[in-house]
């Protein structure tokens, strides 16, 4: 499958999925009640977040991933959360399309590693 030929809905689906795995893996190793992982895992995949997340990885990313990116921040979606402005909620869809990407293209080892970099931002923060 060509992961390019998926429209950007499918694969911020899938994006959204693989990057709150992404979160949840991270967040086991800490030793906190589930109740607090959880609160943390809200948090980490909420839009704002995910426009942090992708400002970190943004001066890393290759012609390719930053034309994938924008295939998903230009799509047009007819929700957005309160909690974010209409550009915003783009950049966070654009940052699950690139994962959902990643994860379809089976390139998982620069998905792990864009996703470090996110991590250790947000890690600082904890």
């Amino acid at each position: 499958m060509n992961a390019k030929q998926l429209n950007p809905a499918s694969l911020a689906f899938v994006g959204d999925a693989v990057y709150e795995l992404l979160v949840r893996e991270r967040l086991s190793t800490i030793s906190r009640p589930s109740k607090d992982l959880h609160s943390l895992s809200v948090k980490f995949v909420s839009a704002a977040a995910q426009v942090q997340g992708y400002r970190v990885i943004e001066p890393c990313l290759t012609e390719e991933e930053i034309e994938i990116f924008k295939r998903g921040r230009n799509f047009h979606t007819k929700n957005s959360p309160k909690s974010v402005s209409v550009q915003e909620y783009r950049i966070a869809t654009g940052l699950e399309v690139l994962f959902g990407f990643l994860h379809m293209s089976n390139k998982k080892e620069r998905q792990n590693e864009l996703f470090s970099l996110i991590w250790e931002d947000f890690a600082d923060k904890l």
